[in-house]
C-alpha cells in the first residue's frame, strides 16, 4: 500500500482558504481557478500523489519511469506551459475490461495517461474544497476522513434507533448515465471561470480507445458523448458526488426526512433510505424512483427493493445487515457481518495467489497472501467478525498447506510437515482471528 502524502502547508493554505469561503457565502461563484492548476508547487504534488499509486500507462506508452528518465521536473514545467498556454488537450483514455468482484463479469476501465491524471489531480486539489463545503453530512463516498466503514455504523445505528424500514436501493450504471450537461450546470453554480470549466467539459468528452473483436484499436464516444464520467478517471470521484449531490438536496429540499422519517446513506453510487414505517418506506421508494428519473438517472427495479431489518436481510457495501443471534445468550439483535459475497472474494483474493504454478520464493508468496488478508480485514472491520474471519483463516490454511505439498512434491496432506505453527510462526502467515483478539484487548484498556 502507498504511503499516504502529507499535503504541503501552502497548498493546505489555499484549500482551508477556499473551503472557509464557500462554506461562508453558499451562492458565491468563484474565478481565476485555472491558474492554480498549473502553479508549480500543485503540479509537483499531483505527480508525486499520483506517482506515489503508480499504475499503468495510457494510450501514449509513457510511463513514471520513462518521465523520471527524461527529468520529471521539465516534463512538469513543459506542461505547466501547455496549460498556461492554453495548449494542453485530454488525450484519449485507455478502455481495459477487469473483472468484477466475485467473478461475476468484466466492468469497463479507463486509464487516462500520466498527463491527463497529473492535470486531473492537481484540478481536484483546487476544486475538491470548494464543494466539500456544500455536501450533505450524509454522503461518504471518495471524500476526505470519509469512509464506507463510517457509513455502514451510520446504517447500523439507525436501524438499532429504530429506523428499521430500508428502502434498498441501486442505481443503474451511474458513472456510465451521468448527463454531461446536467453536470457541468451543478459544477457552474459554484465555478465561474470558464477555463476551468472547459478543462471539465474536454475530460468528459475524451475519446475512447477501445480494442475491436479483430483486436484493432478503435476510438469510440468523444464530442458527441453526453453521458457519463469514464471510470479510472482520477476527476470523476468528485465529478459523481457533485451530481449525487442534486439528488441528496432535492431529499431534503422537499422535507421527505421529517415528514417521512427517512434518511439516506449514501456512498459514491450506492445508498440506503433508512425509515420508522413501512408507510414511509413505500413513499421514500416512489420519491426517489421520481428524483432520479428527473435527474436522468435509472432506479434499478429489479434490485431496488425494501426490507425490514429487524427479520430481514439486506447488503451495502460489502456488509450483510439484519437480524444476528448472540452465541453466548441467544438473545436476537440488528446487526451486520461482512456478507458472504465478501468471504467469497477474499477466498478467491487468496487463491489467486496460491494458484499452482507461482514458482515465487515461500516468504514472497506469503507476503502476497498477507497484502490480501490484511487489505480485506481493514475494509470488513466493522460488526461481528468472528465467522467470517475464522472462515477466510480456516480456508487459507488450507490453501497455503495443499499449495506447499504441491511445491514439495509431499505425500498425503501434508498436516505433519506444514503445521499450524510452521504455516504461522515460521512462514508468518497473518491470522485474522488474532487480529480481531488484540482489537478487543485494546478496547478493553
Amino acid at each position: 500500500m502507498a504511503k499516504r502524502l502529507k499535503t504541503p502547508e501552502k497548498i493546505r493554505t489555499l484549500q482551508r482558504k477556499l473551503y472557509f469561503k464557500a462554506k461562508r457565502e453558499p451562492d458565491f461563484r468563484f474565478y481565476l481557478l485555472y491558474d492554480k492548476v498549473y502553479r508549480p508547487d500543485i503540479l509537483e504534488h499531483a505527480y508525486r500523489l499520483r506517482r506515489s499509486v503508480g499504475g499503468a500507462p495510457g494510450v501514449d506508452g509513457v510511463s513514471f519511469s520513462d518521465i523520471e528518465a527524461a527529468g520529471a521536473e521539465e516534463w512538469l514545467r513543459a506542461l505547466a506551459a501547455d496549460l498556461r498556454e492554453g495548449r494542453y488537450k485530454p488525450q484519449p483514455v485507455r478502455r481495459v475490461m477487469i473483472p468484477k468482484a466475485g467473478g461475476s463479469g468484466q466492468r469497463p476501465l479507463g486509464i487516462p495517461t500520466i498527463r491527463d491524471r497529473v492535470v486531473q489531480t492537481a484540478a481536484v486539489l483546487v476544486l475538491e474544497p470548494i464543494f466539500e463545503a456544500d455536501f450533505e453530512p450524509n454522503a461518504y463516498g471518495y471524500r476526505p476522513n470519509r469512509s464506507a466503514q463510517d457509513a455502514v455504523k451510520e446504517v447500523l445505528a439507525a436501524i438499532r434507533g429504530g429506523e428499521g424500514q430500508v428502502v434498498d436501493a441501486d442505481l443503474s450504471g451511474y458513472f456510465d448515465t451521468i448527463p454531461h450537461r446536467e453536470l457541468l450546470q451543478s459544477v457552474a453554480r459554484r465555478i465561474s471561470d470558464g477555463k476551468m470549466l472547459q478543462l471539465i467539459k474536454m475530460w468528459l468528452k475524451a475519446p475512447v480507445e477501445e480494442t475491436d473483436e479483430h483486436g484493432r484499436k478503435v476510438l469510440t464516444r468523444g464530442k458527441r458523448s453526453s453521458r457519463g464520467t469514464p471510470q479510472g478517471g482520477v476527476i470523476s470521484p468528485l465529478l459523481a458526488n457533485i451530481y449525487i449531490h442534486r439528488l441528496l438536496k432535492a431529499w431534503k429540499k422537499f422535507g421527505l426526512e421529517k415528514r417521512l422519517g427517512a434518511r439516506i446513506v449514501n456512498y459514491a453510487d450506492d445508498l440506503v433510505v433508512v425509515c420508522r414505517t413501512k408507510a414511509g418506506a413505500r413513499e421514500a421508494h416512489t420519491w426517489l424512483e421520481w428524483i432520479t428519473g428527473r435527474l436522468g438517472l435509472t432506479l434499478n427495479e429489479r434490485k431496488t427493493c425494501l426490507r425490514n431489518a429487524q427479520e430481514e436481510s439486506f447488503d451495502f457495501l460489502g456488509y450483510t445487515f439484519g437480524p444476528k443471534r448472540s452465541r453466548r445468550t441467544g438473545r436476537v439483535y440488528p446487526g451486520v457481518a461482512p456478507s458472504k459475497k465478501a468471504v467469497r472474494q477474499a477466498k478467491q483474493s487468496v487463491r489467486s495467489v496460491l494458484r499452482p504454478g507461482n514458482q515465487a520464493p515461500a516468504c514472497a508468496v506469503v507476503a502476497a497472501v498477507n497484502r490480501r488478508l490484511v487489505g480485506w480485514a481493514n475494509y470488513f472491520s466493522v460488526g461481528t467478525l468472528g465467522a467470517a474471519y475464522d472462515a477466510v483463516d480456516d480456508y487459507t490454511n488450507d490453501l497455503l498447506r495443499q499449495f506447499l505439498v504441491r511445491r514439495h512434491k509431499t505425500p498425503g496432506r501434508g498436516v505433519r510437515r506444514f503445521t499450524w505453527q510452521y504455516l504461522h510462526q515460521t512462514l508468518g502467515l497473518v491470522r485474522l482471528e488474532d487480529r480481531l483478539r488484540n482489537a478487543a484487548s485494546q478496547a478493553l484498556r
